[in-house]
């Protein structure tokens, strides 16, 4: 048993160590960014960096633009979003929107000349804009999250606004044109 027991030993302290390692999360946890999530549709979530409610959304088999020959067909969803810098209007616009459902990432097009991506937010003043997202044809139902950051790249160690979008009910339009984002007025 004498001879046994630094064996044994031996392998419960390499169990353990593998254990160990197989739990201790990877780099990307450490910098993964802070999702500032809404309580509920409609309900404005303010983060260090902007401020953001969902106001409208309907998916539509063909997005334009008004102002230029551009047309989009195909499933699309088409996000009316209300936004505004809490408190700098210094490098304060959205750069970067994407709609997560389930373990599908989907980035707003940039295809469109009129997204809400392209304006500058103010500080206490709504910009109401649209965002679309061109999405594969499975995609009409389920439960979606509108990611909203003032970052050109996934954020690290930063917050991102989070939205709950229910893809169930949402009703579906032939045509939507996209309109230029503007200042809401009080």
């Amino acid at each position: 048993m004498r001879r046994a027991l630094p064996w044994l030993l031996g392998a419960a302290l390499a169990l353990s160590a593998g254990v160990i390692s197989v739990n201790i999360p990877g780099d990307e946890v450490y910098r993964a960014p802070f999702l500032i999530q809404g309580m509920g549709e409609g309900q404005p979530v303010t983060s260090r960096t902007l401020t953001a409610m969902a106001l409208d959304a309907s998916f539509t088999d063909r997005v334009t633009v008004s102002d230029a020959d551009w047309h989009g067909a195909g499933n699309w969803l088409v996000v009316t979003v209300a936004a505004s810098a809490p408190t700098t209007e210094v490098d304060a616009r959205i750069q970067l929107a994407t709609l997560v459902i389930g373990d599908r990432v989907f980035q707003s097009s940039e295809r469109p000349g009129n997204s809400l991506t392209e304006a500058e937010l103010r500080v206490g003043i709504d910009t109401v804009g649209m965002l679309a997202f061109e999405l594969p044809p499975d995609v009409k139902t389920g439960a979606g999250e509108l990611r909203l950051t003032t970052s050109f790249a996934t954020p690290v160690l930063d917050d991102v606004v989070v939205l709950p979008i229910s893809l169930d009910e949402l009703p579906r339009t032939r045509n939507i044109d996209l309109e230029a984002p503007a200042l809401r007025s009080s």
